[in-house]
């Protein structure tokens, strides 16, 4: 495959650091310039031909680089005369780009599993595959709004935003099929999103490839402080789908939320004191926090899948407003008693996900390439725990207001999510 760095921006808010020296993606990261860092990255997964967007500072990045022989690739550049903003270089890729290719910002720091990404984009047939993922502020970010993954428009940040949201965060690294140049008639400034992207949401075949793995820009210098802190300690590979992942799985009611008994409204959705840090926790540590919940609710005729959907968006929209995300929400819509009046009768069924069966756990397995024996299951309920001891992995009861007979032991036991998270991590 072929690949697109965009590397023509100014880098106005870096200048502390390049002191307008050296172009924004020059700048070192642990002894080496960020760009090398992007152009390693993508010749590991074999993608040598590599066209790079050039323009303020262009010699620093062309005479460093050259045609990118020492570099085990073959390089080619894109000089920008005025300003074309972050797409509309990609007119001069029209003659040049022969099937699908990745393009990347010139300012991101990443470790991306891409054979899994590229086999997504393949399998999908799609024209456009854009890399999401939840952030640590999705209230000032650009969202991507999908149905089955399907891209169907974004929700721009200075939007006025009086209801639920999902935290999926547009990152900066993409797959184009080269069918997508032809509509380019001139080069012209045009931005990513907005211009580019959305027009072509019409087709149907622009996807959304959500993954947890590491891409953060590095365009402010407190951004680039936390990326060095984050390469040094590892995160970049030990977050990368390529290695194996560790997980713990979370109840949702009486766990992250007050226990209400069946829940059938957000309004009813209220985090538990000390769930925000418990998150927090997860967010800098190798775990990722993922949410498996029973949800009858559905079933039951008693919620529609879209309310359901809006209190996992109304958690993910609190817990993104204190600066902490979900890696994964798992969720099982059926119940297996029948004959009840207003029921969905196709979801009573017995099936493979409902707690304390592991089809949801094995889901995340598969998403997330988890080792199973590295995770743990934290819940209220025996449903919870019995879950756990299906999957073989270690299980943390916490207290709640739900009220259970035969009561099955656990390994471990905690006054709350915090706790229990503590306990995983080994913390005082």
């Amino acid at each position: 495959m072929q690949a697109f760095i965009m590397a023509g921006g100014k880098g106005t808010r870096l200048f502390s650091l390049t002191n307008d020296e050296i172009p924004k993606p020059m700048i070192k990261i642990d002894g080496k310039p960020l760009l090398q860092r992007t152009i390693e990255n993508l010749k590991s997964y074999g993608i040598d031909e590599i066209y790079i967007s050039v323009s303020h500072l262009a010699d620093k990045i062309t005479s460093y680089f050259g045609n990118g022989k020492d570099f085990g690739v073959k390089i080619e550049y894109i000089y920008e005369e005025m300003p074309l903003g972050s797409a509309g270089a990609l007119y001069y890729l029209k003659d040049k780009m022969i099937d699908d290719f990745v393009v990347v910002s010139g300012d991101v720091l990443f470790e991306v599993d891409l054979d899994k990404m590229i086999k997504f984009h393949k399998s999908h047939f799609a024209l456009a595959t854009l890399f999401t993922h939840p952030n640590l502020h999705p209230y000032d970010s650009d969202l991507v709004k999908s149905k089955d993954d399907v891209v169907i428009g974004f929700d721009y940040k200075d939007n006025q935003r009086d209801y639920f949201y999902k935290n999926n965060v547009n990152a900066g690294l993409y797959i184009f099929n080269s069918k997508v140049l032809q509509s380019l008639s001139a080069p012209k400034k045009m931005n990513m999103e907005k211009d580019f992207i959305t027009s072509l949401i019409s087709s149907g075949k622009v996807f959304d490839y959500k993954s947890t793995e590491y891409i953060k820009d590095i365009g402010t210098p407190e951004r680039f402080e936390l990326a060095k802190i984050d390469l040094k300690n590892d995160i970049l590979s030990k977050k990368c789908l390529k290695n194996k992942q560790k997980a713990v799985f979370i109840d949702r009611d009486g766990v992250i939320n007050k226990y209400k008994g069946f829940i059938k409204s957000a309004d009813d959705i209220e985090l538990i004191q000390g769930t925000v840090e418990a998150f927090r926790l997860l967010n800098q540590s190798e775990y990722l926090g993922i949410i498996v919940s029973n949800q009858p609710v559905i079933a039951r005729g008693e919620c529609s899948f879209e309310q359901v959907e809006e209190m996992f968006d109304k958690i993910q929209t609190l817990l993104g407003q204190s600066g902490v995300y979900v890696d994964g929400i798992y969720y099982c819509p059926h119940h297996p008693h029948k004959g009840y009046e207003g029921e969905v009768k196709e979801l009573k069924i017995e099936c493979d996900c409902r707690k304390p069966n592991i089809g949801m756990l094995l889901s995340a397995q598969k998403d997330f390439n988890l080792d199973l024996s590295q995770c743990f299951m934290v819940g209220d309920a025996n449903s919870d725990i019995q879950t756990g001891i299906n999957a073989g992995i270690p299980q943390i009861r916490v207290k709640s207001d739900l009220k259970e007979e035969n009561v099955i032991k656990s390994t471990y036991t905690a006054d709350d999510l915090l706790q229990a998270i503590k306990i995983i991590l080994k913390k005082d």
